[in-house]
This record gives C-alpha cells, structure tokens and sequence, in this order.
C-alpha cells in the first residue's frame, strides 16, 4: 500500500499535513473569527418557516439567481461587474487557481518572461524574496501564486493543490505593513499569474497602504484579488475601484457577518473574467439550503449589521482592556486590527503556555507560535460577546496572578 501511495500522491501533497480544526465541543470559541450571536429567536422561527419551500429532491438553481440578486443590492456591488459564488471563499480561490494556464501554456503564453527567472520557494510557503545570482539561468519560469506572508494559509495550500509555486513576500517585521519594495521585485521577478492581498490582512488584522496596493496591481502581469473577508468591520475597501484596473477582483465571504455555517463567498469583478473562472466552477457547487438562507439572511441585514456593530464595540473594549491588564510591560502586545480579532505577541516562550492555561479553562483561542517566524510567541484571539471578553480577561488575570508556568503570560 505504501508503495502505490508513493506512485500515485504526488511528493508535495504526502508532505503536507491535513488543515487540523480542534475539537471546540463545550468551550468558548474566540479561535476561529465567528460571529458570537445567535439570531433573535423570532427571526429563528421565520428562517425555519421560510426553509419549508425549499425542494430538497431538486437540483438547486445552478446561477443561484435570487442570491445574486440579494448580493448585489446588499452589498452594493458596482454596475456593470459580475458575481461568482462559491462554497466558501476556499472554493473562490481553488477555482482562481485553477482557472490560471497550466505550465507549458504558461511559459508559451509569456514569451517576454525571461527563463532565466529563478525558481520559487519550496512548499513551506516562506520566501525571502532576495536577489541570488548562483539561481540565474538555472531553472525556467513556472507559473506562480503571490501573496504576503504571515497571511492566509489557503493562498499558499491551494496554489500547491493546483500545481502553481507559492512566492511569499515577507511583511515588514516591526508592525506587519506591506513591504512595497520587496512585494514589486518579487513581482517583476516571479510574473505570477495570481496576486492575493488580504485586506485586512489574516491573522496580523491590519489594512495596508492603499496606494501600495494601487502599485501593486498596476505591476502585476497577472490577476490582482483583494480578498475583502473581514469586510464588515473595516470601512475601507476596493468594491467600489472594480473597473480602474482591468486586472482586479475583490473577493468576500458572509461568513464573519454571521454566516459561517453556510459556506459562501462571493467573488466580482468584470463579466469577462467571471465568465472564464465560472467555466471551471462544479455544477450546483451552492445548495439549496445555502441559498434560501443567505438570501434570507440578507433581507434582515438589520439585525447583521447590528451584531457586526456590537462586534466593533467589543474590539475597541478588548483592547482597551487588554492594554490595561498588560500595564505597559509588553507582556501582551497587541497589534492594531480593523479586523474581528486581535493579535497578540506574549513573553519569548509564553504562547504555548498561554493557549493550555486558557483551554484548561474552556477558552479557546489560536496558538500561532510556530506558524510563520514573525509570529513567534504570537496568539490570535476573536472578539466574543462582552460576557466572553470578560470572561477571557478574568481567565488571563488569574493565569497571570496564579500560574507560575504563565505569569506575565
């Protein structure tokens, strides 16, 4: 068996491990950037009673029309741009990656790409992005994913799924900002197919410079994504730029507005990119469930946009709370989020120790030590409810008060 497995599994995907998701059964979820509130019950029972049209022995609407319909007019998207929907943003980027040329149509619809562009970095998703001449005239181009690191995980995995080489470019190490010098020579360097920006960026929480990211997709020969995930807790965005550029796409998910149980993203940008990624979209990919939920949902925007509000509230609370349980030690700095999350940077060595002592007591936050370099001793915590965020920060003051293992966190 062992040996079919290695004809078979290609050697990149037997070195990877499965996306591991821990078993969360009775704790309070501040890992996973969700939405804390259930709906009111009397919007609960109108959910289930509008459910009872849905025909389950059919095949769902394969243009999930109404959806699109509820999408455009609730999130204002731009006149004249096209939606994709996806089974989550994961399935958007999948599709992207796939859609891009495969190697040899690649390399032979590139002719002004020079083969003597260097390989990219291996499948560890990390990337110096530094000049080195012994690489020169080595290996030909391959066609490639670009993205900022530390970002999304998924950029990089489902670039390797589809074949494409991962080229990372490092963020500025001091506050996680954009590294424009380095990001435009790993561009001309790489000319990848597919540039993904998260904006803000996951799991740092912060917005770039708008107008490095002007220059970015202005230089890149290839398609530009700003993947707008955390849209609902941020006022910045490029939704409403679709069409300055031919090569821009914004991506977003319903998932941090409360959504996350139905899997949907949605993608836009101009008709003609849409109509060529949809070709490789699996049929009837948003079920019906999916659909009358979210278009559902989307009628009731109210009550979303009231518990995304109350989310932004908590935000500025934990914060402020967090600085002052810190009391200016620098035992728990906090970077600044526009985000529904907070990353925070503990002692050398405390993260770990930090993301037990917090299990310990049914709290679950994200440990992302080891994750990327410069998120050593870092842990990603998600706004909760107020009852939640105080609860954490009693939790943090008695580990900090009672716990030698992680005094000063």
């Amino acid at each position: 068996m062992n040996q079919l497995i290695e004809q078979l599994i290609r050697p990149e995907i037997r070195a990877l491990k499965a996306y591991h998701v821990p078993d969360a059964t009775g704790m309070i979820k501040l890992d996973a950037m969700e939405n804390p509130y259930p709906w009111p019950e009397s919007l609960a029972n109108d959910w289930l009673e509008a459910l009872r049209d849905a025909e389950l022995n059919r095949y769902p609407d394969p243009r999930a029309r109404a959806l699109q319909a509820a999408l455009r007019e609730a999130m204002q998207i731009p006149v004249g741009m096209d939606l994709l929907l996806g089974n989550g943003s994961d399935e958007l980027i999948q599709m992207l990656a796939l859609a891009v040329a495969a190697p040899a149509a690649a390399q032979a619809s590139h002719p002004n790409v020079s083969p003597s562009l260097s390989p990219n970095s291996p499948a560890t998703g990390l990337d110096d992005t530094c000049h080195d001449p012994s690489l020169e005239h080595s290996q030909p181009w391959r066609p490639s994913l670009l993205s900022l690191d530390p970002g999304f995980v998924m950029y990089r995995m489902i670039g390797l799924f589809a074949g494409l080489e991962y080229v990372g470019v490092n963020l500025n190490a001091a506050d996680f900002s954009l590294d424009l010098e380095a990001t435009l020579a790993a561009i001309e360097r790489h000319q990848p197919l597919l540039t993904f920006i998260a904006y803000p960026n996951n799991p740092t929480g912060n917005l770039f410079d708008p107008a490095a990211i002007e220059q970015i997709i202005a230089a890149s020969p290839g398609l530009v994504i700003v993947d707008e995930a955390y849209a609902p807790f941020t006022d910045a965005s490029f939704l409403p730029r679709l069409g300055e550029w031919p090569n821009l796409l914004v991506m977003r998910t319903v998932s941090k507005m409360g959504l996350a149980g139905l899997r949907l993203g949605y993608l836009a940008g101009p008709a003609e990119w849409i109509e060529q990624i949809d070709k490789v979209r699996l049929p009837y990919n948003i079920n019906v469930l999916s659909q009358a939920s979210a278009a559902f949902a989307l009628r009731h925007r109210d009550v979303l946009d009231a518990q995304t509000a109350s989310i932004r509230e908590e935000r500025g609370r934990l914060a402020a709370a967090l600085a002052d349980l810190d009391g200016g030690r620098g035992h728990l700095q906090q970077y600044p989020s526009d985000a529904n999350f907070i990353l925070v940077r503990t002692q050398p060595g405390r993260a770990g120790a930090l993301f037990k002592g917090l299990r310990e007591r049914n709290i679950l936050i994200k440990n992302l030590d080891g994750a990327h370099p410069m998120l050593a001793d870092c842990v990603r915590i998600t706004v909760g409810t107020a009852e939640e965020n105080q609860l954490l920060l009693d939790m943090l003051r008695e580990l900090q008060n009672n716990d030698p293992k992680t005094s000063h966190c």
